[in-house]
């Protein structure tokens, strides 16, 4: 079958790989989309410190069942449609005893320390599946990513009325806008240009310019001076990552999902000052991807919105290198088969 590899920083190609055959417990995935995730644009440009190459890219996977092998339920039956659960969880380790499953120490996500599911076909253990045949199939691959922000709401204990500012509007900050919103709490969105804007559509009562040199005072406006309830970053550079200490209130939360690349200096006071709760988030669990089902069930139609562009699966090589090129336009390629 083919499977899109990438090869080395900034080279993507096609290759012929095995066909993979159901084992006990496992179904055969006929892999219908695949979302490329910022995971995988780093993986390509080199920033991914995760990844050894070659790699198949891809977790964020819409599929129909095609086989499976003995011992699966017989609810997973060819013909299904489903969403992959991307991450793996030891069982033993610190994280995974205390039910952290997605924060497991030695996880092996798809497509990332693992080959993904950017290929015809893939083999999963059956209950990294789960079953959906009322969202529309472009939207079961965008489960996955929306999950990711939904998670980063429920570890800022985020509740009603509360004021959330959230940094960044790519896919992974519209699902902490959208779980947000859906918590009922009034969203602040911020992030260059139109991205901001655009994020009214999913939640967000305010929409900021990141560019603008008043920003922490205008979120002071909008906030009658005590700054923000819950901040939640989803960029990963130094300076939102010390901006969204400055944006909390006192008593506030701050939830980082964005990984820097480089070092962050803070101004430790306010940590104590304001005796901030600062959480990490990372992937997410299995209630936050039922979140997401009932969220895109409920108002699927806006879920459209969110894919930028949509590339054939024969073209899938070129999708990187038009990510790379178009990079502040793209909100979600999705590649369709």
């Amino acid at each position: 079958m083919d499977a899109l590899v990438i090869e080395k920083v900034g080279l993507a190609a096609f290759h012929t790989v095995d066909d993979p055959k159901p084992a006990d417990g496992e179904v055969l995935l006929d892999v219908r989309h695949i979302g490329l995730c910022g995971s995988d644009l780093a993986t390509f440009t080199g920033l991914n410190p995760l990844v050894s190459f070659p790699r198949i890219p891809g977790h964020e996977i819409g599929a129909v069942i095609a086989d499976v092998g003995r011992d699966v339920p017989p609810d997973y039956a060819p013909g299904r449609r489903v969403i992959v659960l991307p991450y793996t969880a030891c069982g033993m380790c610190s994280s995974c005893r205390k039910g952290k499953t997605n924060a497991c120490r030695f996880n092996r996500t798809l497509g990332v320390q693992q080959n993904g599911g950017l290929c015809e076909r893939i083999v999963l253990p059956y209950q990294k599946v789960i079953l959906n045949d009322t969202l529309a199939p472009r939207h079961l691959a965008l489960v996955e990513p929306l999950s990711v922000g939904f998670h980063a709401t429920a570890r800022g204990k985020v509740t009603a009325g509360e004021r959330v500012v959230v940094l960044g509007c790519g896919m992974i900050g519209m699902g902490a806008i959208a779980g947000a919103a859906a918590r009922g709490a009034e969203v602040i969105a911020v992030d260059f240009g139109p991205k901001a804007a655009f994020a009214k559509a999913y939640g967000a009562h305010h929409a900021l310019n990141a560019a603008d040199p008043d920003l922490n005072a205008q979120i002071d406006a909008l906030t009658q001076g005590d700054g923000a309830d819950v901040v939640i970053e989803a960029v990963g550079l130094p300076e939102t990552f010390t901006r969204a200490i400055d944006l909390a209130c006192f008593g506030g939360r701050v939830v980082y999902i964005g990984y820097s690349k480089a070092p962050v200096t803070y101004e430790t006071k306010f940590f104590n000052l304001k005796e901030l709760d600062i959480f990490g988030a990372r992937n997410a669990l299995p209630e936050d991807f039922a979140a997401v089902i009932r969220y895109l069930e409920q108002g699927g139609a806006a879920a459209d919105g969110l894919i930028t562009k949509i590339i054939p699966f024969a073209g899938a090589a070129m999708a990187l290198p038009y990510w790379v090129e178009h990079r502040a336009d793209i909100l979600k390629i999705m590649i369709e088969r």
